[in-house]
């Protein structure tokens, strides 16, 4: 595969959830975007815009209503269970709650184990001293294996699931609103793992957050989505120095500014967003993006 091609490629990515009486909820709405080989792609917005749906589409948790997803140079949008297996090592997710993500009934060494043993990646001697290694990638101490989920604090839970993630040696990571749950500290902590671990393996990352400060240390470029569609796009600079979309604006206009100087330069604008369901024969008007500056797209309003 050629490196310089994207590893995935998502064109015109749609997905309806019907609702009763004929509507829908436009969850996501002609999505089209890419995510290069050892980038990381943030995908920000507020809560119910659609990024989780998005990330769930993009690795196959849900199927999408119309559109295409392309991994690694292999369209995988319609394969089944069955041919879709060998490209589940290609890309994983980590969740927003650790504790969640982990069966309380089965140790933390068995459950970053387990891809390893449901794709048969060696035998049993091996995938143990792989664990392990594991443990010390992410920063834990491999003899703790044998322990169980409510013996971790939250972020050493988070960086067990950030070693299962890794199990298989992916070449996507999706992170849905992976630090979010953690406390300040514990956040840079796992985000600069997480920076760490992209320079050592190459991996590209997707990564949801609403949190535009973690995403402006970890993003090379930014996606804005809202009400389901992207609104903007462009590097890490282009969103948050030259902002140029009125949602992607008011996002920024929402950070809290801690000296009390600057606060009134950037007011708060509070007014409600529209509802995404929509009735019988009814749909959103797509929006249409243009460059406004290489590589920075906004759309037209």
């Amino acid at each position: 595969m050629n490196d310089s091609q994207p590893l995935v490629e998502v064109t015109d990515l749609s997905k309806e959830f019907p609702v009763g009486g004929g509507s829908k909820v436009h969850a996501v709405e002609h999505v089209s975007l890419a995510v290069g080989r050892g980038e990381t792609l943030a995908v920000v917005g507020e809560s119910g815009c659609g990024k989780s749906t998005l990330a769930h589409l993009i690795i196959r948790l849900l199927d999408p209503t119309s559109g295409s997803i392309n991994l690694d140079g292999r369209d995988i949008t319609n394969l089944g269970p069955r041919a879709l297996r060998p490209h589940r090592t290609k890309m994983q997710i980590i969740f927003q709650d650790p504790f969640a993500s982990l069966d309380p009934r089965r140790t933390v060494g068995r459950a970053v184990a387990e891809p390893l043993k449901v794709h048969s990646v060696g035998a049993a001697t091996e995938i143990d001293e792989q664990v392990k290694e594991l443990f010390r990638k992410v920063g834990l101490e491999p003899e703790h294996t044998d322990q169980f989920p409510h013996q971790f604090s939250g972020g050493q839970r988070q960086r067990i699931c950030i070693a299962r993630a890794l199990a298989l040696e992916p070449k996507l990571v999706i992170a849905d609103e992976a630090v979010s749950a953690l406390d300040v500290s514990i956040q840079a902590q796992v985000v600069n793992l997480m920076m760490d671990l992209q320079d050592e393996m190459n991996l590209s990352y997707l990564f949801i957050s609403h949190d535009l400060a973690v995403v402006e240390r970890i993003s090379h470029r930014v996606a804005v989505m809202y009400l389901g569609q992207i609104v903007e796009l462009g590097s890490r600079a282009d969103i948050f120095e030259n902002p140029k979309h009125s949602y992607t604006k008011r996002l920024l206009s929402a950070v809290p500014i801690a000296d009390p100087r600057l606060r009134q330069r950037r007011p708060l604008l509070t007014d409600e967003i529209p509802s995404p369901r929509w009735g019988p024969g009814e749909a959103p008007e797509r929006v249409q993006l243009v460059e406004v500056a290489p590589g920075h797209f906004a759309a037209v309003e």
